[in-house]
């Protein structure tokens, strides 16, 4: 999941050194955080959280199929 959502976020930004994905485990879920640099916060959102909203999908629909329940945040 991790790789999967870095080379999301980097096909997206202008400044693709800076995505990082920091993993937190909780008790039921894992929690995928997203960094990306100021500037391209704008990019990995989209119009209206269009983006975020299928990034989160594409990650929610992977992580489905190995019976894991992840959410990504996008700081």
């Amino acid at each position: 999941m991790q790789e999967l959502l870095k080379v999301l976020a980097k096909a997206l930004v202008e400044n693709p050194d800076a995505v990082e994905v920091e993993i937190v485990e909780e008790e039921d879920r894992t929690v995928l955080k997203l960094h990306v640099a100021q500037e391209d916060m704008g990019r990995v959102i989209g119009k209206q959280g269009r983006i975020a909203k299928s990034i989160r999908t594409i990650v929610k629909s992977a992580a489905t199929r190995e019976n894991k329940k992840v959410t990504v945040d996008i700081d």
